[in-house]
């Protein structure tokens, strides 16, 4: 069973005198950053020089620097810019300044677990990994909770990785919500196979063939919307809170019934987890990495133009619309902008 760890296991006093380096200030970054200040920590956030999200973090109140100047600055460094640039950014503005006794940071294992960084031998390497979006990092510290978070320890050259690791997440306020160790390997692996086959690939592309069946059948795409997208927040809040359970409790006894008899006809049990377990395949082969890592050398073209068609696709035109006039329409917890 993993080993689970709460705010009485983490001692925050372990980054007394340290110096914390924030690469990057968008959704995960801009949440440790402002945590961490408020939490008592020495922090500065690390840029490139002309970011736009300079004068955003200056106006936040914390100090900037370039990445070179964060990362010779700081005792830990948290490289939080997006996957596929961190081994760049890493290879050109960090390595030179990772001396021995200091620490690097990550809140994914993906450039650790497949050699895209190579950490020198003498500095601790370990892993702060937040379950949920920035943004909600970010509002559920200031309402005085937290959201949970995954440690892991890479390399141990301290001796103290792991204190260190658990006194950053205090710092963030994961420790309020409860810290589950694991490994960058685990975590990576598993962390990109819930995102293609559930979270992402497979909710988007469910939703998706509901909305279609239902708009080719003749009704109305709003109608389809409605029972196919908007709905699926209210599920997902339920079994979040209480498992499935909780959530069969709160549908009607219909709608449980059709679960049981028409679900495994959409999802074929077996199909299903044969197709899974070749995702997971690609995964721990090095598959997936590969193909992304090429895609960012060779220009994204097929990302771009699978994006491009998402956001043309009727289901977010129609969404869009219906969005505008729902009493959470000029909600700004959401962080949509690029950093």
């Amino acid at each position: 069973m993993a080993k689970m760890y709460y705010e009485k296991d983490c001692d925050i006093r372990y980054l007394d005198g340290k110096k914390i380096a924030i690469v990057g200030f968008g959704s995960q970054g801009h949440a440790h950053a402002l945590n961490l200040k408020e939490s008592g920590c020495d922090v500065c956030v690390g840029l490139r020089q002309g970011s736009k999200s300079w004068a955003k973090a200056e106006a936040a109140g914390l100090q900037v620097k370039t990445i070179p100047e964060a990362a010779q600055w700081g005792d830990i460094v948290m490289i939080l810019v997006n996957d596929e640039v961190q081994a760049e950014v890493y290879k050109k503005d960090i390595a030179p300044y990772m001396t021995e006794g200091k620490a690097l940071a990550f809140a994914h294992g993906f450039n650790i677990r497949y050699q895209q960084i190579v950490p020198p031998a003498g500095v601790d390497v370990f892993m702060a990994a937040p379950k949920g979006p920035g943004h909600t990092v970010r509002s559920t510290y200031v309402a005085g909770k937290g959201v949970p978070c995954l440690v892991a320890v890479e390399q141990d050259a301290s001796g103290h990785a792991l204190d260190i690791a658990l006194a950053y997440i205090a710092g963030i306020g994961g420790a309020r919500a409860g810290v589950m160790e694991t490994t960058f390997h685990d975590e990576t692996e598993t962390d990109l196979f819930g995102e293609q086959t559930v979270l992402c690939g497979g909710v988007v592309d469910l939703m998706r063939c509901g909305f279609e069946v239902l708009v080719e059948a003749g009704y109305e795409p709003e109608n389809a919307y409605f029972e196919c997208i908007h709905e699926m927040k209210l599920i997902i809040d339920l079994i979040n809170k209480g498992g499935v359970a909780a959530m069969n409790y709160s549908i009607s006894d219909t709608a449980e019934f059709g679960e049981y008899v028409s679900g495994p006809r959409v999802i074929p049990h077996e199909e299903t987890k044969a197709r899974m377990r070749a995702v997971l395949s690609d995964i721990q082969d090095g598959s997936f990495a590969g193909r992304w890592i090429a895609e960012n050398k060779n220009g994204r073209t097929f990302f771009n133009s699978k994006r491009l068609q998402l956001k043309k696709h009727q289901m977010e035109v129609v969404g869009e619309e219906l969005r505008k006039n729902m009493i959470w329409g000029g909600d700004t917890d959401l962080d949509t902008a690029s950093n």
